[in-house]
């Protein structure tokens, strides 16, 4: 395994901890969190890989006060 195939994958296992403590994510919230820049690649991989994990669209305000849309990463509530 290569360092970068070793970096996914911590990153990966990071994102599915958080997940699965049942929070949500989004791409800011995980660069500040765990140092993550490209979120979207890992939730795919993921996805790839048999996880659940849904997508919706909020909004937020940015640091100029201006609203914004983003998205943000849950996993999937089982529907038992």
């Amino acid at each position: 395994m290569n360092e970068t195939t070793a970096t996914k994958s911590s990153q990966r296992l990071r994102v599915m901890q958080h997940l699965k403590a049942g929070k949500s994510l989004t791409s800011l919230e995980t660069l500040r969190l765990y140092g993550i820049m490209r979120l979207p690649n890992r939730i795919s991989e993921l996805r790839r890989r048999g996880e659940q994990i849904e997508k919706t669209t909020i909004t937020v305000e940015n640091k100029y006060g201006e609203a914004v849309r983003v998205a943000e990463y849950r996993l999937k509530a089982d529907k038992s």
